[in-house]
């Protein structure tokens, strides 16, 4: 008999922006394996651990709020789980909120995401300008130049003491990217100037959140 499925809401920053997605889910198994907490396996010739991300964080991006699921191959308490593993997560990686889901929980499912990255002071009035377009914008209208699903999946845009920060909503083909945006607004250079762009928020949507699991830590 399994365990119970949990989810993990964590922090993945400095160095660790640089590793892939396929490297964060090794460093995963191995601070369950250092932590002695048993995962559940897939079935047939190749078994994987039961670990999801449901929204993989690409190369060189910050992450202040990302979400994955694991099922344990043996009963735990939270409050166990929290520090066994707490003292086997490298420098970067943050848990930041732990909870065991109900029987029957649905896997997460992403909502909207979150993003920031700073914009020089000397670009500021121009993407004023475009959030003011966008504002009042319809999609038609060439002023905001939007490609179709961006428009459709940008939900808010502000800019706030050098702080560019959007939000963008899963669509039904897909969740647009954060790097998508910025090339949209003529900022794709920013990361290759120093700039880290950081999704600073993961939000669930609700139908896959149950008991104690909010949509956001």
């Amino acid at each position: 008999m399994n365990g119970p499925r949990v989810r993990i809401r964590f922090c993945k920053q400095g160095d660790l922006r640089w590793i892939g997605h396929r490297d964060l889910v090794r460093v995963w198994e191995r601070i369950f394996r250092r932590a002695g907490i048993p995962l559940a396996h897939s079935q047939g010739f190749h078994p994987k651990p039961k670990m999801s991300f449901p929204s993989a964080l690409a190369l060189g991006i910050e992450g202040l709020d990302e979400v994955m699921e694991v099922e344990l191959a043996e009963p735990c308490s939270g409050e166990e789980l929290q520090s066994r593993l707490a003292g086997h997560v490298p420098p970067g990686l943050e848990i930041t909120h732990l909870a065991l889901l109900p029987p029957g929980t649905p896997k997460a499912r992403v909502r909207s995401v979150r993003y920031r990255i700073p914009v020089p002071a000397e670009r500021e009035a121009q993407i004023s300008e475009w959030i003011a377009r966008w504002a009042v914008g319809e999609e038609a209208n060439p002023a905001v130049g939007l490609p179709s699903a961006l428009f459709r999946a940008l939900e808010t845009i502000h800019l706030e003491e050098g702080q560019l920060e959007f939000t963008l909503r899963m669509l039904p083909d897909g969740l647009p990217s954060g790097r998508e945006m910025l090339a949209a607004l003529q900022l794709a250079d920013l990361e290759a100037h120093g700039a880290v762009l950081t999704r600073t928020q993961v939000e669930l949507e609700p139908s896959s959140c149950g008991p104690g699991a909010s949509g956001r830590s």
